[in-house]
């Protein structure tokens, strides 16, 4: 683990799906980072399907008008300062993960792949060459598709964050 913690980042936006969104929700939370994002309408997620869904556990997300994920991907990328994906070597496919990959190159965001705790040292030189105050974008497989998601997303962000 490094030694120098990064202090830029104001704010982290996810979507609520189970799996990298939520950990990413919940290490912003305990670091005391603002968090924000869209979530499809009725706050639907894989452990919250009916509403008023992951709203009654994180209210600081909003809704899309769509009940699908796919705007709320696409909205988080729109919205953000630069995207982190996280993606474990044993993720299986990941459709959501894709569509947002795909919009931060459409989009020309600053975007960084990371597949586990190892790649701690190249985020943190990423995210020195991005402005302060940035609000980052953290996305990647949900439970389902990956069920260590969560964990690897808890040691990489507490590997960074101060």
């Amino acid at each position: 683990m490094p030694d120098k913690k990064i202090n830029k980042i104001k704010r982290i936006r996810s979507g609520g799906q189970t799996g990298v969104d939520r950990a990413a929700l919940d290490v912003a939370a305990k670091y005391h980072i603002e968090i924000c994002g869209w979530c499809p309408r009725g706050g639907w997620a894989e452990d919250f399907p009916s509403p008023p869904g992951l709203l009654a556990v994180y209210p600081e997300l909003k809704e899309t008008p769509s009940a699908g994920t796919s705007q709320r991907t696409r909205w988080n990328m729109r919205d953000t300062d630069a995207i982190l994906t996280i993606m474990p070597e044993s993720s299986g496919e990941s459709k959501g993960t894709q569509v947002g990959l795909e919009e931060g190159i459409l989009l020309q965001k600053p975007m960084f792949t990371a597949r586990g705790p190892e790649d701690i040292p190249g985020i943190m030189a990423w995210l020195e060459t991005l402005p302060d105050d940035l609000d980052l974008c953290v996305g990647g497989p949900r439970a389902s598709e990956c069920p260590e998601a969560y964990q690897i997303t808890v040691e990489i962000l507490s590997g960074i964050l101060p």
